[in-house]
Parts: C-alpha cells; structure tokens; sequence
C-alpha cells in the first residue's frame, strides 16, 4: 500500500506543474502526462485525456511499476510505461514530466533518423544535473513514435543501461522526455531543453 500523505503532496505537485507547463505552451490541451515516484513501488500519474492546465486532485492517480493501477478505476496514460522504465531504471529519479513544445515536435522532426540531437557550448547545459561546464557535449536521443509503448518503453531501457547520464529524449513529432530527483529540478531540465531546443531551431533558421 502506498502512503496517503506522500500521494497527496506528490499530486499537488503534478498539479502545479501542470499549471505552470500549460501556460508556458509546453504542454498544449490534454496532450503530455506527469509523474512523481511514492516509494519503490508506486507512482502517482496524471489521469489520461485531463486537460494539462486545469488539473485537480482527481486528475491524478497512483499505479504499480508494472503500470496497473492501485485502487483506482481510472485510466492512465497510455504512456505510463515510458515513466515507469524510468523508475525502475534509476532509483533516484524521483519525477518524470512529458511535453509537448512546439520547439521539441518541430526540432525532433528535423534530426536525421537513427541520429541524435547534440548540444554543445551552451552556457545552459549546465542546468542538467551532474553537468559542470559548457565545454562538453548533451546527446538528446531522437527515437521513432510509435503506438508499440511497450517496444519503445523497451527500446529506452536499453538505451539508458548505456548513457546512464543524460537528462532526456525526443520521440520523433511527439516530445520531450526528462527527469529529475525532484519535481523541481525536473522543471529546471524542461525549462532548459525548452530554452537549447529555441536555440537550434534558431540558429538552423538564420543559417541553413
């Protein structure tokens, strides 16, 4: 069972985030799903379908890692398990966001297949967690969308077991995927990505 108190505070947060991603056109209508870890065996997960910037207590469920859900007739996203790989893969990830930026679908639309989008010398980098200087390199994977979750939960599984440390991925015409040991510093990375992703898109403008 699940602790009711973690539940709830771990729900306002999706809801705050929800607020704040909506109005920054990140995460447009009821498209985009969030989640926060309760403990080692289960989540809280907004509710599928919810309109992102008008979520309330009932807009957030909780499910096992497996994605079923935990005393709930709600349905989750049908997503959940791209999040939950993520639990399971990282113990420290404490929060998953998921969005849909015009930035993001139009940027992982331009990447050529089978290669990844590559940040370098941006002072931003910096905001990922556990990058010191602007003088490396953040490899964005750029996977192909597909209505086969379970293949492509998967297919980032083993991507993670050999880039443990980076701080997201695109799913081509689809989003940005990112995580945090908190609520907060998975907000940080989305501004980030959302802020390097303007960047590109720009300079690919101003020389093609």
């Amino acid at each position: 069972m699940f602790d009711v108190l973690q539940y709830a505070q771990a729900a306002d947060e999706i809801i705050r985030a929800g607020r704040f991603l909506y109005q920054k056109g990140w995460s447009p209508a009821t498209s985009s799903n969030y989640s926060a870890r309760l403990d080692d065996r289960h989540i809280a997960i907004t509710v599928s379908g919810r309109h992102k910037g008008e979520l309330g207590a009932g807009d957030v469920m909780v499910v096992d890692l497996a994605g079923q859900p935990i005393q709930s007739d709600a349905r989750s996203s049908a997503e959940t398990r791209l999040h939950t790989v993520l639990y399971e893969q990282f113990p420290a990830v404490g929060a998953v966001l998921h969005t849909h930026s015009v930035g993001a679908t139009v940027l992982s639309r331009l990447i050529p297949p089978g290669e990844p989008l590559v940040f370098e010398g941006y002072e931003l980098q910096k905001a990922f967690a556990g990058v010191t200087t602007h003088e490396g390199q953040v490899t964005v994977p750029v996977f192909n969308n597909t209505q086969d979750i379970d293949a492509l939960a998967e297919q980032t599984r083993a991507w993670f077991r050999e880039h443990s440390d980076q701080p997201g991925y695109l799913i081509r015409g689809h989003g940005l995927y990112t995580w945090g040991r908190t609520m907060a510093e998975c907000l940080r990375h989305v501004e980030a990505f959302e802020f390097l992703f303007d960047c590109e898109l720009e300079t690919r403008r101003l020389r093609p």
